[in-house]
Formats: C-alpha cells, sequence, structure tokens
C-alpha cells in the first residue's frame, strides 16, 4: 500500500526561504525534510500543512493570519487515513527563535527600527509564560488530537535544529554576549524536555526524532552548519535563524533512519 504522509508544524518544518518556495504565505518549501521523505518512499503522497510562524494552538484549534491568508487549523487538512504524521512544534510557544530574533535586532539602532516596524520577522517572541510542564501538557494535546483523527497513523515528533551550539561565538557568530546565548540555549533545552515529556505514555503511535543532539556540531558558527546565522537578506526572506537546504536534508535523513527502525519503511530504499 502507498504510505500516505502528512506533515504540521512551523517553520522548522515548512522550510522559509530554501528554494522551491512552493507556499510564500506559509513559507513552504518544496524540500523541507516532509517533501524529502515523500521523494524517497516510492508510491507515497504527502499532504504538508506546515505554516511559518505557527504555535500549537495553530494544529489544533486556532486559525492562523499570516501574509494575505487566514490559515485554518491545520488539523484540520490532515487526512483521517493518514499512514504517517510529522509534527514539529512548540518553539514559538516559548518565543524560542523570536527571542534571538529579539536580541539581535536590538543590537543595533537600525535593528531596533526594523523590530519596531517589521517585528522579529514573524517569530513570536513569546505566546504564553510556558514552563517544561506546561509546554509539555501542550503539545500532548496536540498529538492525542492528531491520534484521534488519524487513529491508524505513527506520529513522529521532530525536534528542532540546534541554533546555538558548541561552536557559536558569542559577539560574532550572534550580536550578543554570552549570557545571551546561555539564555536561548537554557530554552532550547526546556524545548526539548518538553517534547521528550509529550510523547511519554504514547510509545504505541507516538515516537521521538532526535535532531537536537545530532545538530550540536552543526549550529552557527559551525564548520558544516545546517542552520542559518543572521543577515538582512535571510532576515526578510525568513531564513534566518532556520534550517539551511543542508539542515533540512539532514533532518530528513534522520527521520529516514527512524522509519526504518520502526519497519515503517523497508531499508532496502535506504
Amino acid at each position: 500500500m502507498p504510505l500516505r504522509i502528512a506533515s504540521l508544524g512551523s517553520s522548522f518544518a515548512a522550510g522559509p526561504s530554501i528554494p522551491p518556495c512552493v507556499d510564500e504565505d506559509a513559507g513552504r518549501s518544496g524540500a523541507n525534510f516532509a517533501c524529502l521523505i515523500q521523494q524517497r518512499v516510492p508510491g507515497s503522497s504527502l499532504t504538508d500543512l506546515t505554516v511559518s510562524g505557527a504555535v500549537l494552538p495553530n494544529l489544533t484549534t486556532e486559525p492562523q493570519e499570516r501574509g494575505s491568508r487566514v490559515f485554518p487549523p491545520q488539523i484540520e487538512g490532515l487526512p483521517a487515513d493518514a499512514d504517517l504524521v510529522f509534527v514539529l512544534g512548540g518553539g514559538n510557544d516559548i518565543g524560542y527563535v523570536g527571542g534571538i530574533f529579539e536580541d539581535t535586532l536590538n543590537a543595533s539602532w537600525l535593528g531596533a527600527v526594523a523590530l519596531k516596524i517589521r517585528g522579529t520577522g514573524g517569530a513570536p517572541v513569546s505566546t504564553a509564560d510556558l514552563d517544561v510542564d506546561g509546554l509539555a501538557d501542550r503539545y500532548a494535546g496536540v498529538l492525542d488530537a492528531i491520534h484521534a483523527k488519524a487513529p491508524r497513523a505513527q506520529v513522529l515528533v521532530v525536534e528542532y535544529l540546534t541554533l546555538l551550539g558548541s561552536h557559536v561565538r558569542a559577539g560574532k557568530d550572534v550580536p550578543f554576549g554570552e549570557d545571551r546565548v546561555a539564555h536561548h540555549r537554557a530554552v532550547g533545552a526546556r524545548l526539548l524536555e518538553a517534547t521528550a515529556k509529550a510523547v511519554e505514555g504514547r510509545g504505541d503511535w507516538c515516537h521521538v526524532v532526535s535532531v537536537g543532539a545530532p545538530s550540536e556540531d552543526h549550529a552557527i558558527g559551525a564548520p558544516e552548519p545546517w542552520v542559518s546565522g543572521f543577515s538582512w537578506k535571510l532576515f526578510y526572506s525568513g531564513g534566518a535563524y532556520h534550517p539551511r537546504a543542508e539542515g533540512m536534508k539532514a533532518v530528513a535523513d534522520l527521520i529516514y533512519k527512524k522509519l526504518v527502525e520502526l519497519k515503517i519503511v523497508d531499508d532496502g530504499e535506504l
């Protein structure tokens, strides 16, 4: 039977600024990890519902305004007969990427002006004051709603790529100091912990794809980065502090290995 794949999530799943762009308002690339997986699995189909800037409620209950459009809750487009669902979210709910943008833009007068006029480019600074358990509960609710809508699907929860890893140099690779680097690393760690907690007790149908640790040596400032740092060009295209094409390919490889491990695809397809 052909594999029916769906993908829900925010910009780290959608792939803004990675060509080809298939939906400008959504910031969605035709070379994001879900698309790359679909291309590797013969006969498979993909329903890509990802929208940059989404918070977890945008996946299940709340519409999302972006560009000239209002996107309905992503789950509304989820096929009930999906076999495999990718989910990536939570970072925007605690202002992970948006907080890095805020510190970056406030580091210069030009950036401070841009922040006042344009904001962080669509990445929320924070939508709620959530601790690990609060974010995990919100994420778990999303996973349960997906399972209720597509009960036979295996759900793969994909972690965010690491942004501030072992190579980053405060004041050089990013325009803020060590204290803020430590702060944003702590936010990223909270996101990873909450993601793991959200999956607990759902092991029959839900699995984490580890991306954070494997990408630690491919973060900003690394010799072979999977994510982009900041430039004005990338800021306006949506690609600053986001996955590069190399990062999307790396995530797709990690997901594919998980699919083989779960016997969803045959390792002969590698």
